[in-house]
């Protein structure tokens, strides 16, 4: 986390105290560094320029406009999973023919919204799902550009939640069976292109064995169906993770060197690319955590501290409804406080007002003895933080601000109680 440090004793975002936004904003809020997001863009690009490579960001990370904007204006496509990401992509300003259309359960209406838009390709999961593509795509008197994404059967060995390359997930189509399905799209479904093959085998990956294990494994497959079909790419889809325990120190060289188990970009790059090059393929990466994952922190206020008997709690403002990594996979984020602590630590729990014992960002975790009062930033927020959240206990969703050099706005404003009932009906009287 590049842009997150302590200067004058507060804790800044790029040249902004994050003091001063949550006095003005209040809190929960997200607050997003511009320069990391494109930064990450910019070295995804480089460290994969020999080949012929193009970055789709995959919107599910976190879909708010800004940052839709800021990755579109630069460029980048998107790897979407429904047809509402698609809206967004194009509200934002992004352009459809560079969106990958994934995920197991295409209905019908998106589909056909997706043939309207004119997307780059449909990511396929099933025999079931290309052959609804096809029925729709004949009806309305078009050819839909196709891949099918195959399982390779590699464990990821990542939450198992967040694994997608095994036999035993809802993902993908198996191996050995992919070479027969795309025979039988060239036999038996007029209305579809196949365009490329695509696979994705996790999330949150830390080293890139996995990654090459899998290319190994579908590479013949990629060639055999360049000779035979003509595809035109592979997606190799995302995954490559971030730093959580330890992200502000990850900032320098020196921590990188210390962690070589960690997989940076440019190491991704340079394993992958020797596998990649003889193929003559384009080749498709998917990242969205590593694009915007250190990218952001949410802000929280602590509200009250509770010795119980086995535990000291830390009560703060913000709950599973607004960041739901901790209680949904046991995700780690660190916690600092907005100002700078030099004094003593003590183990407790940081919990939420909602009203589930799961709600907790952080157990058992040392950290500064926070008074209340005090704002705290969880770190490494920016990736399935606001995408996740909900308004579970009729809590309103929380605001966005995006940081740019030493000036800030905000990009979502705070939902109101109104708002958040608005699409809600009451009872006719009888």
């Amino acid at each position: 986390m590049h842009s997150f440090s302590y200067k004058d004793g507060s804790l800044h975002c790029e040249n902004v105290n994050l003091a001063d936004i949550a006095r003005e904003v209040g809190t929960p809020a997200f607050v997003y560094s511009k320069r990391d997001i494109a930064g990450s863009l910019a070295a995804f690009r480089q460290a994969l320029s020999p080949l012929d490579a193009h970055v789709a960001y995959a919107v599910k990370a976190c879909s708010s406009k800004a940052v839709l904007q800021l990755l579109a204006r630069q460029g980048a496509g998107f790897d979407i999973v429904s047809g509402g990401e698609l809206w967004r992509v194009i509200n934002a300003g992004g352009d459809p023919a560079l969106c990958t259309y994934a995920g197991v359960g295409k209905t019908e209406p998106e589909i056909r919204y997706a043939l309207e838009q004119g997307i780059y390709c449909f990511n396929c999961e099933s025999e079931e799902e290309l052959r609804a593509i096809d029925r729709v795509a004949g009806k309305m008197g078009k050819v839909a550009p196709v891949a099918v994404r195959v399982n390779p059967h590699v464990d990821a060995h990542t939450h198992k939640y967040i694994t997608t390359g095994t036999n035993e997930n809802k993902f993908g189509v198996d191996i050995d069976r992919i070479e027969k399905l795309y025979a039988a799209i060239h036999a038996t479904m007029p209305n579809l292109q196949p365009r490329g093959i695509q696979m994705h085998i996790g999330s949150q990956l830390t080293e890139v064995q996995p990654y090459l294990m899998a290319i190994e494994k579908v590479a013949p497959i990629a060639m055999s169906l360049k000779e035979r079909y003509g595809i035109e790419f592979w997606s190799i889809g995302g995954g490559v993770g971030i730093v959580y325990d330890g992200c502000l120190e990850s900032a320098s060289a020196n921590w990188w060197r210390q962690h070589p188990e960690q997989m940076t970009i440019e190491g991704f790059a340079a394993a992958v690319i020797p596998l990649l090059q003889p193929l003559g393929l384009r080749i498709i990466v998917e990242p969205g955590r590593r694009l915007v994952g250190n990218a952001a922190v949410m802000l929280t206020t602590c509200l009250y501290e509770k010795q119980g008997e086995a535990k000291l709690f830390k009560i703060v403002d913000a709950g599973m409804n607004d960041i739901i990594r901790p209680a949904l996979y046991e995700g780690f984020h660190e916690i600092w406080p907005v100002k700078e602590h030099h004094g003593d630590t003590v183990t407790a729990d940081v919990v939420g007002p909602v009203c589930e014992s799961a709600d907790f960002q952080a157990q058992d975790r040392q950290i500064p003895d926070v008074k209340p009062g005090e704002i705290l930033a969880e770190m490494s927020a920016g990736a399935y933080g606001f995408s996740m959240a909900s308004t579970y206990n009729s809590r309103p969703l929380a605001a966005e601000v995006m940081v740019d050099g030493d000036r800030w706005q905000i990009i979502r404003r705070r939902q109101s109680l109104q708002e958040m009932v608005q699409g809600e009906c009451g009872l006719e009287e009888r």
